[in-house]
């Protein structure tokens, strides 16, 4: 139910982002450094998690971050573009920190069905993702009120999750920190090939979740139908956050994974540069097949390259960290080249170039050795 509640909140800002301009009459660089928002304090606010974590116990700190992603939807819908600001930084702070601890719960809970777990994780940051996308813009016709009806009517999610983990925090096990620290994976290649990964892939989800609504608009689509290509996309999704975990954790090596994913994403990519419009239900098949891979390979790769869950908590804080820092780049970069050329060739030709360097660090990361040996 954490999970549930990582990715609507970012989801469904895309599908109504055109009515949140034209409310706050806000400019392309605001609407580029909103979208960029949330991603960018992924990667900063990232440490906060096992920071607390070593405080108040797993668990704990699980509870507190649902409370503070729970508070930032309200605070979001708010009257003017000070609240809508605001409460986009909240969530991103509560997101950030539950995104970096649920691998390490998982390895720590389920040492014995770690595949499946992660595949349940993903699948429901996956699910519901494709669900904020598909629904925000028709329920937002169904309640009433505007954008802020379809944003808000996700704090429902946020109410359920508390609801459900309340009973949980009472026996949280004490947190028993190892010697350890995040610092030490900062001079280990594996951590970093791990983390360069992890940013390349998500730069291009992040890009993609952002604009491609807008993109099927400025060619003559409405929103709700924009939309649901966007649904699409990530609905799709959902079969591959299930399965690729559990398949990761059996193969000697993730590489065919990595390698599949980029192909599928740059067979997706492609059309939408050229001839979008020709079959874009098959595009954006394609396209959410390979980004539903990406993603739960690289969220694999923090269990597959650790050896315990201090390590897991660290690593994934790192790649977290630092790789949604590179992705923040993505829907920024999206908007501006499109801003300055008028369309959106040159916007996702870049997606398409990093696609290299994205299977070249994959391809490395996928190498059987363990982030922080040396440290330990």
């Amino acid at each position: 139910m954490v999970a549930f509640n990582l990715r609507p909140a970012v989801a469904s800002v895309g599908p109504v982002l055109t009515d949140i301009r034209d409310d706050l009459h806000l400019s392309g660089i605001a609407l580029s450094f909103l979208t960029s928002l949330p991603v960018v304090c992924f990667g900063l606010l990232a440490p906060l998690g096992p920071w607390l974590s070593r405080r108040i116990g797993l668990v704990r700190a699980i509870g507190c971050f649902i409370v503070v992603i729970a508070i930032g939807l309200v605070v979001r819908i708010g009257p003017d573009t000070a609240t809508l600001f605001t409460g986009t930084f909240v969530i991103a702070a509560g997101i950030a920190a539950a995104n970096v601890l649920i691998p390490a719960l998982i390895k720590q809970e389920f040492p014995t069905r770690t595949g499946s777990m992660m595949g349940v994780f993903t699948l429901a940051v996956t699910g519901s993702a494709a669900l904020a996308a598909g629904l925000t813009v028709p329920l937002q016709h169904a309640i009433g009120g505007g954008w802020r009806a379809g944003l808000g009517v996700w704090t429902i999610l946020a109410v359920i999750a508390i609801v459900v983990l309340t009973p949980q925090l009472g026996v949280d096990p004490e947190a028993k920190a190892e010697p350890f620290a995040l610092r030490d994976l900062l001079r280990d290649r594996t951590a970093w090939m791990v983390t360069l990964y992890f940013g390349l892939q998500s730069l291009s989800f992040y890009a993609v979740l952002t604009w491609l609504p807008t993109l099927f608009e400025d060619h003559g689509l409405s929103d709700s139908h924009a939309g649901a290509l966007l649904s699409l996309s990530t609905a799709v999704q959902t079969p591959a956050a299930l399965l690729v975990p559990a398949l990761a954790l059996r193969m000697r090596t993730t590489t065919p994974l990595v390698i599949g994913s980029v192909a599928l994403t740059g067979l997706g990519l492609l059309p939408l540069l050229t001839f979008p419009m020709a079959a874009p239900y098959v595009w954006v098949i394609i396209l959410g097949v390979g980004q539903g891979a990406a993603f739960p390979v690289g969220l694999t790769l923090f269990v597959l390259r650790s050896r315990t869950p201090t390590v897991t908590q660290h690593l994934s804080a790192m790649a977290q960290g630092i790789g949604y820092l590179i992705a923040a780049l993505g829907p920024f970069l999206i908007g501006i080249f499109h801003d300055l050329t008028g369309g959106w060739t040159v916007s996702f030709g870049i997606l398409l170039v990093l696609l290299l360097p994205q299977a070249v660090f994959g391809v490395a990361a996928s190498k059987p050795t363990f982030a922080g040996e040396r440290a330990s």
